[in-house]
């Protein structure tokens, strides 16, 4: 299959201009930022020739909406494999990296797989409500769709959460550790920050494997790290994939380690100049490559 990287690179440039430089904040208390971006995304994915559900639900006495669309498997479409992102802001920041990176990848993944017949079923989701005052509670946009799948029977094999996939350092030092690993294990983490990491829980460790073999396929340009940890160290359950974890789905942080790396994480600075466009390619098609393997 022909890859055209600069059709992809372009389509992203375009969809975090879109939401992070023309819509900017994207909160409940600014409803029309979020219908903004609901009308972009529902306009995107109708392109594509896909029908979006929306799923609307109470937050904290506002409606929120999750976005779905899904591509049915051909042989095995009860099982799902999940990818996700929140498309919503903290206050004082336009989100380019959080988490307008993510949710550009997640269009373009879809992009790139329209036309893939799987045997699994391919169910993309934006999700609202990830930052405060939700974060964490049961007005999270992801808690509320894991908790309706599993409630429904849902068979999701695996949720692969996009949470900011758009920055980039190739310095020496240019990578921070979390504070939650033991220092014996330190040598074992990157130092420069030119990498994408997939972060499971120990329970998800054979999808961070076969996520890893597909992640390679799609891509040999960009450097992956992947690690599986216990839930005590809290970095790890700090974006939608927690969601899952609690309703026992298996389930993977796609990131590139948020404020441990990017200096402009929930500030005014984190704009669509700061991102590496070239490197997201990369990651788009990794993630596409695994998503492959996932479908089977």
């Amino acid at each position: 299959m022909q890859i055209d990287r600069d059709s992809i690179e372009q389509n992203l440039r375009l969809h975090v201009d879109r939401l992070a430089g023309l819509i900017g904040p994207r909160t409940l208390d600014h409803p029309k930022t979020i219908q903004a971006t609901i009308g972009y995304l529902d306009a995107q994915w109708a392109e594509m020739g896909y029908g979006v559900s929306h799923e609307c639900y109470d937050a904290e006495g506002k409606e929120a909406t999750n976005l779905i669309v899904e591509q049915k498997g051909s042989r095995r479409s009860e099982q799902i494999v999940l990818l996700g992102a929140h498309y919503d802001t903290v206050f004082c920041t336009p989100g380019a990296d959080d988490n307008a990176s993510a949710v550009a990848v997640l269009l373009e993944v879809s992009r790139l797989l329209r036309e893939h017949s799987g045997k699994r079923t391919a169910r993309y989701v934006a999700f609202a409500c990830e930052e405060p005052p939700y974060f964490n509670f049961d007005s999270m946009g992801s808690q509320y769709h894991a908790r309706e799948s599993k409630r429904r029977g849902d068979q999701i094999i695996g949720m692969l959460c996009l949470e900011m996939v758009g920055y980039y350092r190739l310095e020496e030092g240019s990578q921070s550790i979390p504070p939650g690993i033991p220092k014996w294990m330190h040598r074992f983490f990157p130092k420069r920050g030119n990498f994408l990491a997939a972060v499971g829980n120990l329970p998800s460790w054979k999808l961070c494997w076969q996520f890893r073999r597909g992640f390679k396929r799609g891509t040999r340009r960009m450097p992956f790290f992947s690690i599986c940890l216990p839930e005590k160290i809290n970095e790890i359950r700090l974006s939608d994939n927690s969601s899952f974890w609690d309703q026992g789905y298996p389930a993977l942080m796609l990131t590139d380690t948020s404020y441990l790396r990017n200096p402009n994480y929930h500030k005014a600075t984190d704009t669509p100049d700061t991102l590496d466009y070239p490197r997201m390619t990369e990651v788009t098609l990794g993630v596409a490559g695994a998503m492959r393997k996932l479908l089977g």
